[in-house]
């Protein structure tokens, strides 16, 4: 269990550094005369975010071969990162 969280910390903490939500708190927070409701507001975001990833994964595992729902998240990842990379997200 503990190297589930470990891991699971080192992948969303190394996925949120360059995305362009923490840039956007990072503005956030260079506006604000206060730091606490930025940080609280986005921490809620990804705890609520982080959540619904898990709680509809583990529904849709009931349903869905979880290779299938694999396979479909790395694709829509790449797609995610064409778009992206060509300027069009």
């Amino acid at each position: 269990m503990f190297r589930t969280i470990i891991t699971t910390f080192c992948i969303v903490f190394i996925a949120e550094l360059g995305d362009k939500t923490q840039l956007q708190t990072m503005l956030l927070a260079t506006q604000s005369k206060s730091i606490w409701p930025v940080f609280i507001g986005s921490s809620l975001a990804l705890i609520l975010s982080s959540f619904i990833g898990v709680f509809a994964a583990t529904h849709l595992n009931k349903f869905i071969n979880p290779n299938i729902l694999q396979t479909a998240a790395g694709i829509i990842f790449i797609v995610f990162g064409i778009l992206t990379l060509s300027g069009k997200m």
